[in-house]
């Protein structure tokens, strides 16, 4: 069972935001806007925040620049995760994963599933590790935003969280590149 040990510290974590869209601007970009919120009221701190158009390349390079700078634990992109022609942020996504969390998906399907239903089936929400950063694709809506990270991303991010948590596991997310 999941709970929050009172005994450890809060550790803040630096969470970058990526909305991909070809239309959004900062001021009308509400799912952004849902995270930054959530990511700032949980206590952790929003290290960069930008919009990018939905082409595969411009999102993965985006994607890899944040995952190379020290100052980037996470990112979360919002927008391109559905079926249509334009929604390459899966595929720029896994360009850039060296590991995917494959239960992200899961575990968001079933957080969606209580909340829309079937129509859970038409989001291909993502998680991964690169350079150790961790990275998350979720779709482009503010409610789909709020479950992603009400559901699992606040947990996770949580030290305190038990019975284990994304946080505690930073140190070793890239022991393989120093391995000899």
């Amino acid at each position: 069972m999941s709970r929050i040990d009172n005994s450890r510290e809060f550790v803040p974590v630096r969470i970058a935001v990526l909305t991909v869209s070809d239309t959004r601007q900062i001021e009308d970009d509400r799912s952004g806007q849902t995270l930054v919120e959530r990511i700032e009221g949980a206590g952790h701190v929003i290290a960069a925040r930008q919009i990018v158009p939905d082409e595969r390349d411009t999102i993965a390079e985006r994607l890899r620049a944040w995952c190379a700078d020290p100052n980037v634990d996470v990112i979360i992109s919002t927008g391109g995760t559905g079926l249509t022609g334009r929604d390459v942020s899966v595929e720029a996504h896994r360009d850039v994963y060296e590991k995917e969390i494959e239960a992200f998906a899961t575990v968001f399907t079933l957080v969606s599933m209580e909340k829309i239903g079937t129509s859970a089936v038409q989001s291909r929400a993502t998680g991964g590790v690169a350079l150790g950063t961790y990275l998350f694709a979720l779709p482009g809506s503010p409610g789909a935003c709020r479950d992603a990270w009400d559901e699992i991303l606040k947990w996770q991010f949580d030290y305190r969280h038990r019975p284990c948590n994304f946080v505690e596991i930073f140190p070793r997310l890239d022991e393989h590149q120093r391995r000899k």
